[in-house]
């Protein structure tokens, strides 16, 4: 084999060699690619993307404090019925076979029959159970939606805190990098001379505690995903994020009447149901003083062999009055008296309470939308005055303690902004819950 032979059997050896590797090294580069694809899907897939109104339609359906008032609802109404069951016919069917044996004798008796009552007369006391119960349902409904009012409001300061955590995580994460770029401007000072050391460390530690901000905020979003499974009634947590902005969209700008809005209150409405309730039972006591007339009436057949046919009927009227109970029917009226003041001054109480609570977070809500605009203004003042001075500094016309301080300020600027957008929004959902509007008040 000639030299010019050999070295190009070499070089095409080498090409062959060097084609190898590189398609294994473009096989592990996809291999890694797909690798990194597929986490990514598993994690885009893991977590949960919710709004506002999925949050409501969850926790409506799965909110176990809406379940249990729901049920108490339910067994207010199972209450009527049991009190409205005495003003119907209350009918009663026997069936009998007995056998008496004496002195070596034997008898047979069989018997069937069909008896009835009626109530007559009870002095209105039966029918004012009736009121009194169907009122103790209003009151229920009341609370139910008291409940739902309560819900809305916890469910609703879950929301906020997650979509707050969510944004501050971005806010640590851009402070981040506006203190990895204030270091890295620093050591270039300090290597040309042009800064001290404890400009260095200073620097240094700044970013130290912008990436704690991150590794903080991150933990804070993991406990308000927790409070949001809560609140939305699931058995298992589950990660996710929440979409909306941070806008307050009840419109306070006028002062709204405080004492009409206050009608809508349901713990005002509902000792007002209680209240109405009580004097229903109050007329029921007083109905014990009357004496009780019930009808009756029955037909059965009765004899000695199956099927007995010896026919009896009955009818009569009964009459009962208590004569002497040891004062229980007096106690029972003034029991009930004494309930009714006592439910009186609780609705009074409910009544100015829900006035003052309206009034109290209608000027806590404005307070913070007017807040919002005045963190915004410093917000924007405080990113100029930023670039201006970073500019200055990266040209010596400013010394680095004037500029950091500057630099602080734009950190706490992002923060104070935020957190005036997250109290305003919490301050409409105390005032929504101020006005009585239930979950799915939008």
């Amino acid at each position: 084999m000639s030299i010019p032979d050999a070295a190009k059997d070499r070089t095409d050896l080498a090409f062959k060699n060097w084609s190898i590797k590189l398609v294994k090294s473009n096989l592990n580069f996809i291999i890694v690619l797909f690798i990194l694809i597929a986490c990514f899907c598993n994690i885009s897939q893991a977590e949960e993307l919710l709004n506002w109104g999925d949050c409501i339609q969850e926790a409506a359906k799965n909110h176990p404090d809406l379940i249990a008032s729901g049920e108490s609802i339910k067994q207010s109404e199972a209450v009527k019925q049991q009190a409205a069951s005495g003003l119907f016919p209350q009918l009663t069917a026997d069936l009998s076979a007995q056998t008496t044996g004496s002195s070596g004798k034997t008898t047979n008796a069989y018997g069937y029959g069909v008896s009835g009552t009626q109530l007559i007369f009870d002095g209105a006391k039966t029918i004012n159970n009736v009121r009194a119960a169907s009122e103790n349902i209003v009151a229920a409904k009341k609370s139910f939606r008291f409940t739902s009012a309560t819900v809305r409001f916890n469910l609703r300061s879950a929301f906020i805190d997650l979509l707050t955590a969510q944004e501050m995580l971005r806010i640590a994460e851009e402070i981040y990098e506006i203190r990895r770029g204030n270091l890295e401007l620093i050591v270039l000072r300090y290597e040309s001379g042009l800064e001290h050391k404890g400009a260095l460390l200073t620097a240094e530690a700044d970013l130290a505690d912008a990436k704690y901000g991150i590794s903080q905020t991150k933990r804070s979003v993991q406990v308000a995903q927790g409070e949001m499974v809560k609140e939305m009634g699931r058995k298992k947590f589950t990660p996710m994020r929440v979409q909306a902005d941070f806008q307050v969209k009840d419109n306070v700008a006028d002062k709204p009447d405080f004492e009409f809005l206050a009608k809508n209150s349901p713990s005002w409405q509902q000792l007002t149901a209680q209240r109405r309730a009580a004097e229903f039972s109050l007329k029921s006591a007083y109905a014990n003083y009357f004496p009780e007339i019930t009808g009756s009436a029955g037909a059965n057949r009765t004899g000695d062999h199956w099927s007995p046919r010896t026919k009896q009927w009955d009818l009569g009227v009964g009459l009962s009055l208590p004569l002497f109970e040891g004062g229980l029917r007096a106690a029972q009226v003034t029991q009930a008296r004494s309930l009714i003041r006592q439910l009186e001054e609780n609705e009074r109480s409910a009544w100015d309470a829900a006035v003052l609570s309206l009034e109290q977070n209608w000027a806590l809500l404005r307070d913070a939308v007017e807040n919002v605009a005045v963190q915004y203004k410093s917000l924007i003042a405080t990113q100029e005055r930023s670039k201006i001075a970073q500019a200055q500094y990266s040209i010596g016309f400013i010394s680095f303690d004037n500029w950091t301080i500057i630099e602080d300020n734009l950190v706490k600027a992002k923060r104070d902004y935020l957190n005036a957008q997250a109290a305003a929004l919490l301050a409409e959902a105390k005032w929504i819950q101020a006005k009585g509007e239930v979950l799915e008040y939008e």
